[in-house]
Protein backbone atom coordinates (compact mmCIF):
# COMPACT_ATOMS: atom_id res chain seq x y z
CA UNK A 1 0.00 0.00 0.00
CA UNK A 2 2.63 2.56 1.09
CA UNK A 3 5.04 1.37 -1.60
CA UNK A 4 2.38 1.89 -4.25
CA UNK A 5 1.67 5.41 -2.97
CA UNK A 6 5.39 6.22 -3.10
CA UNK A 7 5.72 4.93 -6.66
CA UNK A 8 2.59 6.81 -7.73
CA UNK A 9 3.24 10.21 -6.13
CA UNK A 10 7.00 10.54 -5.64
CA UNK A 11 7.78 11.23 -9.33
CA UNK A 12 5.34 14.16 -9.23
CA UNK A 13 6.90 15.49 -6.03
CA UNK A 14 10.40 15.15 -7.51
CA UNK A 15 9.30 16.98 -10.65
CA UNK A 16 7.78 19.79 -8.57
CA UNK A 17 11.00 20.20 -6.56
CA UNK A 18 13.08 20.24 -9.76
CA UNK A 19 10.80 22.92 -11.21
CA UNK A 20 11.27 24.97 -8.02
CA UNK A 21 15.03 24.78 -8.54
CA UNK A 22 14.66 25.89 -12.14
CA UNK A 23 12.53 28.85 -11.07
CA UNK A 24 15.06 29.87 -8.41
CA UNK A 25 17.90 29.89 -10.94
CA UNK A 26 15.82 31.65 -13.60
CA UNK A 27 14.56 34.37 -11.25
CA UNK A 28 18.00 35.01 -9.78
CA UNK A 29 19.47 35.19 -13.30
CA UNK A 30 16.82 37.70 -14.34
CA UNK A 31 17.37 39.78 -11.20
CA UNK A 32 21.12 39.75 -11.71
CA UNK A 33 20.70 40.76 -15.34
CA UNK A 34 18.39 43.61 -14.28
CA UNK A 35 20.99 44.83 -11.76
CA UNK A 36 23.69 44.47 -14.44
CA UNK A 37 21.70 46.69 -16.80
CA UNK A 38 21.18 49.23 -14.02
CA UNK A 39 24.90 49.18 -13.29
CA UNK A 40 25.68 49.77 -16.98
CA UNK A 41 23.47 52.87 -16.87
CA UNK A 42 25.25 54.06 -13.72
CA UNK A 43 22.19 53.86 -11.51
CA UNK A 44 23.12 50.96 -9.24
CA UNK A 45 26.45 50.40 -7.51
CA UNK A 46 25.23 48.61 -4.38
CA UNK A 47 24.73 45.08 -5.72
CA UNK A 48 27.45 42.50 -6.16
CA UNK A 49 25.93 40.82 -9.20
CA UNK A 50 28.21 37.78 -9.15
CA UNK A 51 27.40 37.03 -5.52
CA UNK A 52 23.65 37.44 -6.05
CA UNK A 53 23.72 35.17 -9.09
CA UNK A 54 25.94 32.66 -7.30
CA UNK A 55 23.56 32.50 -4.36
CA UNK A 56 20.64 31.88 -6.68
CA UNK A 57 22.50 29.17 -8.54
CA UNK A 58 23.60 27.51 -5.30
CA UNK A 59 20.05 27.58 -3.94
CA UNK A 60 18.69 26.17 -7.20
CA UNK A 61 21.27 23.39 -7.06
CA UNK A 62 20.18 22.55 -3.52
CA UNK A 63 16.62 22.05 -4.78
CA UNK A 64 17.90 19.87 -7.62
CA UNK A 65 20.00 17.80 -5.20
CA UNK A 66 16.99 17.35 -2.92
CA UNK A 67 15.07 15.97 -5.89
CA UNK A 68 17.93 13.62 -6.72
CA UNK A 69 18.02 12.33 -3.14
CA UNK A 70 14.30 11.63 -3.30
CA UNK A 71 14.85 9.74 -6.54
CA UNK A 72 16.99 7.22 -4.65
CA UNK A 73 13.76 5.78 -3.24
CA UNK A 74 12.69 4.82 -6.77
CA UNK A 75 15.97 3.13 -7.76
CA UNK A 76 15.40 -0.46 -8.85
CA UNK A 77 18.86 -1.71 -9.82
CA UNK A 78 22.53 -0.96 -9.26
CA UNK A 79 23.14 0.78 -12.61
CA UNK A 80 20.45 3.38 -11.81
CA UNK A 81 22.02 3.92 -8.40
CA UNK A 82 25.47 4.47 -9.94
CA UNK A 83 24.13 7.04 -12.41
CA UNK A 84 22.13 8.78 -9.64
CA UNK A 85 25.18 8.81 -7.36
CA UNK A 86 27.31 10.35 -10.14
CA UNK A 87 24.69 13.07 -10.71
CA UNK A 88 24.55 13.85 -6.99
CA UNK A 89 28.35 14.03 -6.78
CA UNK A 90 28.55 16.35 -9.81
CA UNK A 91 25.88 18.64 -8.41
CA UNK A 92 27.60 18.69 -5.02
CA UNK A 93 30.89 19.63 -6.70
CA UNK A 94 29.13 22.40 -8.63
CA UNK A 95 27.60 23.72 -5.41
CA UNK A 96 31.01 23.62 -3.72
CA UNK A 97 32.62 25.50 -6.61
CA UNK A 98 29.87 28.13 -6.58
CA UNK A 99 30.26 28.63 -2.81
CA UNK A 100 34.04 28.86 -3.20
CA UNK A 101 33.71 31.41 -6.00
CA UNK A 102 31.21 33.46 -3.97
CA UNK A 103 33.50 33.46 -0.94
CA UNK A 104 36.38 34.57 -3.15
CA UNK A 105 34.30 37.42 -4.61
CA UNK A 106 33.12 38.60 -1.19
CA UNK A 107 36.68 38.65 0.23
CA UNK A 108 38.00 40.86 -2.57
Amino acid sequence: MLEQLIHDYLPHIVSAIEIMGIFVVAISALQSFFHYLKKLLGRDDAHNIKVDLGRGMATGLEFKMAAEILKTVLVQDMSELIVLGAVIILRALLAFMIHFEMKHDVDI
